[in-house]
């Protein structure tokens, strides 16, 4: 198999686990904590999805062809606290993810020679799409975290949970 179509099928198989991983741990949180803020300067969940959506819509709409950084972006408008409800929040994570999965699904081995730019900054089609994995892979470790202190003692670990490793290593 082709080195790039491995990478790209590599690249959106890790999308897709990071999107479910953010799923799983926003199904554990009531709804009205969804909004919660620890202070002023720190993001609830609703807004971190926010914030990731309007990330994705910029970057990955004409990926191939424009600045990744769209001027009609209004990227401190995503830090409001502004969403009102789990639908309304699910709406918007749904929504940047379809923009990104539809920007890399039909991505071919001949794409790979072209240069993406990010504010104004270019990049290889791996750089772009390694910065993005990441900058979302991050703010999922955040959804997980508040998802975490949030749920008030009824986390389900979406990994090996405390105390269990031995359960998942192997056996000598």
């Amino acid at each position: 198999m082709n080195p790039t179509t491995n990478y790209l099928e590599s690249s959106l198989h890790l999308f897709r686990f990071y999107k479910s991983l953010g799923e799983k741990a926003m199904e554990q949180v009531p709804e009205e904590k969804l909004f919660w803020q620890f202070n002023p300067d720190s993001n609830s969940i609703a807004t971190i999805v926010k914030h990731m959506a309007g990330n994705m819509h910029s970057r990955w709409t004409d990926f191939l062809h424009s600045d990744g950084e769209k001027p009609w972006r209004k990227r401190d408008a995503e830090f409001e606290n502004d969403i009102r409800s789990r639908k309304e929040m699910m709406q918007v994570w749904e929504a940047g993810w379809k923009v990104l999965f539809d920007a890399l699904e039909p991505i071919t081995p001949k794409d790979f020679d072209k240069t993406i730019f990010i504010r104004k900054e270019p990049h290889s089609l791996i750089d772009a799409i390694n910065r993005q994995l990441t900058h979302y892979a991050s703010h999922v470790g955040q959804l997980i975290y508040l998802g975490k202190m949030l749920s008030a003692g009824t986390w389900k670990s979406l990994s090996i949970p405390k105390g269990q490793s031995e359960t998942y290593s192997p056996k000598p």
